[in-house]
């Protein structure tokens, strides 16, 4: 895991990838194409690319239009932005008529550093998850991202990918597949499972490797798609181990955990708690030091499951 790489890469090759064997595929976006990348699908395909300025509201108009007419329209910007001021849009004239449009909410979590609280998406894969018919995908490296934005031209109805600016280690291959509704298991544990998400992943792979070294069997589940959550593997793997901590790039409220937590207590009663945001806005600083700063480490994720054994 010592390649490291953007998932907003994953992104580009994503998109690029789409509308190469797709000419229904278009890209709208805000004004941001050169820090996101999706200015590479502006120069190939001029003709399908949309900068509608920061105006996140019209992108999510425009993208039902298009829509309508019958193209697959990637909407891409920060997802603070995305997910906050274009909710009514999102909710109204996409979920609503479960229209195939597909919101890239780039610089998700804390992990984007220096450009600070304003910029930093926390709360955005609650207000996506919450929407009937949105799915939502939380790839952890470059190579899923762009796995999800070619698995998201199946789907029925509007998907959520998030992704976020900073490099991350490099789990998957380029072979590696994206279905949604389902997770991964990385490595199979006995004494508790560790679920995460986007760049909780690598870390909580690092913790696992803590706590075998504590004498603690983690299992590490990679939860990429947050909506619809894979049930079945998390149902299984908390049944092994009998315990659960949640690992998250996001506020503690209505992101993973909640749904981690929500479908455990239908199904599987067993203790469950989390590494995420606690009820607070971001920082600015480089990426290694705001992560540390709010906890968002190996050591922590490794530390709670200890203490939820002891």
């Amino acid at each position: 895991m010592n390649d490291l790489k953007p998932t907003r890469e994953g992104y580009v090759e994503g998109i690029l990838q789409a509308g190469r064997e797709n000419s229904r595929v278009v890209v709208i976006e805000g004004d941001v194409s050169r820090s996101i990348g999706s200015a590479s699908f502006g120069e190939e395909f001029p003709d399908r690319f949309f900068n509608l300025g920061v105006s996140e509201q019209d992108m999510l108009g425009e993208a039902a239009g298009l829509a309508l007419e019958g193209f697959i329209p990637f909407v891409g910007t920060y997802g603070v932005f995305l997910a906050g001021r274009a909710w009514d849009q999102i909710r109204t004239s996409i979920c609503y008529m479960n229209l195939d449009v597909r919101i890239a909410g780039a610089h998700g979590g804390v992990s984007v550093g220096p450009d600070g609280a304003t910029h930093q998406a926390l709360e955005d894969v609650a207000l996506m998850r919450v929407l009937p018919g949105m799915k939502v995908l939380v790839p952890a490296d470059s190579n899923q991202t762009r796995a999800s934005v070619i698995a998201s031209l199946e789907a029925d109805g509007p998907v959520y990918i998030r992704f976020g600016r900073n490099p991350v280690p490099r789990i998957y291959t380029s072979d590696d597949k994206v279905i949604i509704g389902k997770g991964n298991l990385l490595k199979d544990g006995s004494d508790v499972t560790l679920v995460a998400c986007g760049a909780m992943v690598s870390l909580s792979i690092e913790a696992a490797a803590i706590l075998r070294g504590k004498g603690i069997l983690a299992g590490v589940i990679d939860m990429i798609s947050v909506k619809p959550l894979d049930r079945e593997l998390l149902v299984e793997q908390a049944g092994k181990t009998g315990a659960v901590v949640v690992a998250e790039d996001h506020q503690v409220t209505g992101g993973l955990f909640g749904a981690v937590a929500e479908t455990l207590a239908r199904e599987l009663p067993v203790p469950v708690d989390t590494v995420a945001m606690q009820n607070t806005f971001g920082t600015s600083g480089t990426p290694e030091r705001v992560m540390e700063k709010y906890g968002l480490t190996a050591i922590a994720i490794a530390e709670k499951a200890q203490r939820m054994l002891q």
